[in-house]
């Protein structure tokens, strides 16, 4: 169950979206849906959340969201290139304006000296504009995965103050 202050966060970025007329998709790997759970959590979110991809392993990212095999192969699934290319994906492939792709290594295992556990890339699109981002959240893979959530509304919530 999410924190208050997520909860929080998930209401303003449903109020915004509402307010705008905005739809989202949600295109998650190491989060496993919990982004689309946290705003599913509060009533009246079918009208803004169209539909959420958990695509956690590479085949499902490429079948479901188109990402590359070249872009995994290259940059890997760990990166800000792959998230570009979900978030890119989740809005072609949904009827969503605004979308968010969360791709990481939640740990405990799964790390290497270049992508230690603890390290997530975000991208946040719009039919205009993409950013993307990595970061590096310390504790157990409960609380990389919660983290992850609240920098994924967070950032939503920028890209929509941007829009």
């Amino acid at each position: 169950m999410p924190d208050q202050a997520t909860i929080d966060a998930a209401k303003t970025l449903l109020d915004i979206c509402t307010k705008k007329k905005l739809t989202l998709a949600t295109a998650e790997s190491c989060t496993g849906g919990l982004v689309a759970a946290t705003i599913s959590e509060i009533a009246g979110s079918s009208l803004v959340l169209d539909c959420g991809f958990v695509t956690y392993s590479n085949s499902a990212k490429q079948q479901m969201l188109g990402v590359t095999p070249t872009t995994i192969d290259v940059y890997g699934a760990v990166s800000t290139e792959c998230a570009e290319e979900m978030a890119k994906g989740a809005l072609r492939r949904s009827g969503g304006t605004l979308a968010v792709a969360v791709t990481g290594i939640a740990g405990p295992s799964g790390g290497s000296d270049a992508k230690p556990v603890g390290t997530v890339c975000f991208a946040f699109a719009t039919s205009r504009r993409i950013s993307s981002e990595t970061r590096h959240f310390k504790g157990n893979r409960e609380s990389v995965r919660r983290q992850s959530v609240v920098r994924a509304l967070e950032g939503l919530l920028e890209t929509l103050t941007r829009a």
